[in-house]
């Protein structure tokens, strides 16, 4: 055998993996997503967290409808788990889709309704199990 054929130390193989999608998209309207800074301190978010843009900074932490520095308003949901407990981090939004509310994460003082409502004029548009038919 030529030792060129083993040149980089790799042989061929196959391996298997297994897709288990988590549910978060509820539909078939066109994903949009964005690269962000996640604010220092704005913790651990999982995917899924429906997070708001602070004005002064433009960093994104978790959205809360008490707050009053631009971040009550919901403008995107993590694509994937974020660590911004001490320091800014980067990730992804989604900032247009439909998700699964049963599969969002989302601060205790929103109800269903208002988050649904908050989220539509920015394009995320939130689906319970009973609206989730996809046509």
């Amino acid at each position: 055998m030529s030792s060129s054929l083993n040149s980089y130390q790799y042989l061929p193989g196959a391996r298997e993996a297994v897709f288990t999608p988590d549910q978060l998209i509820a539909g078939n309207l066109k994903l949009v997503t964005e690269q962000v800074t996640f604010a220092s301190g704005a913790g651990a978010l999982v995917r899924g967290t429906v997070v708001g843009r602070v004005t002064a900074s433009g960093q994104y932490i978790k959205s809360v409808p008490t707050a009053t520095d631009g971040s009550q308003t919901p403008v995107g949901i993590t694509v994937d788990s974020v660590d911004a407990t001490s320091a800014a981090a980067a990730g992804s939004i989604y900032v247009m889709g439909e998700f699964n509310s049963n599969y969002m994460t989302y601060d205790s003082t929103w109800t269903l309704d208002a988050l649904t409502a908050a989220c539509r004029p920015n394009n995320l548009f939130v689906k319970t199990s009973l609206s989730n038919a996809i046509v």
